[in-house]
């Protein structure tokens, strides 16, 4: 069973929309107590890393995510909740972030490409991860974001590619990411959602 964390920041309905739609079973709930009931948690987020960073805290679950993940339950942000799985963000001054993974949230900069980053690009593995064992090299995903994570070599396990070399998803043992939206990225996207769903950690 999935849980999808609802601290006030995040894009909920077509996430438990997308889990439903590959026939798993999924709740919405802002509660640790029934969130700890999950086999599996997704971190969703939008907006400003300071603004949510400081909900997660708010709401208590930014320990819970913590035990949680130190328990070894299997946990996937999404977007700006992968961007808050990492040590800080440098969006409008320096916050903390969850640290579970190594590296910072930094602002892009492609050459010659308008900020922020809106739309279909390439998927290009750099090593293997159950995440992305339905992942075709080059499939497309779909990305809106101003910032990525750098410093994060030990996690990496995909990019893409806009002006720069950008980080697309990240792994490190139960700890997973995706700064592109897999519930906006049609099959692909729903291939991702399985394997996080079924994989075995």
């Amino acid at each position: 069973m999935v849980g999808i964390i609802d601290y006030g920041v995040g894009n909920l309905f077509s996430l438990k929309s997308s889990f439903e739609a590959i026939g798993q079973e999924v709740f919405v709930s802002g509660d640790a107590a029934q969130l700890a009931k999950a086999d599996r948690l997704i971190l969703p987020g939008v907006g400003a890393f300071g603004d949510a960073a400081e909900k997660l805290r708010q709401s208590g679950l930014d320990a819970f995510v913590r035990q949680a993940a130190a328990k070894g339950t299997p946990l996937m942000g999404i977007c700006l909740g992968m961007q808050l799985l990492f040590e800080e963000s440098h969006e409008y001054g320096c916050h903390k972030g969850l640290g579970l993974l190594k590296g910072k949230v930094v602002p892009m900069q492609p050459e010659g490409l308008k900020i922020p980053h809106i739309g279909w690009n390439s998927l290009h593995k750099t090593q293997d991860s159950p995440l992305l064992s339905g992942v075709k090299e080059g499939d497309f995903v779909y990305f809106v974001h101003s910032f990525h994570a750098q410093g994060c070599e030990d996690s990496l396990v995909a990019v893409t590619d806009y002006g720069m070399t950008v980080t697309a998803a990240v792994q490190k043992g139960n700890v997973m990411g995706c700064q592109f939206h897999p519930e906006k990225s049609g099959q692909v996207g729903l291939a991702i959602l399985k394997a996080f769903a079924e994989a075995k950690l």
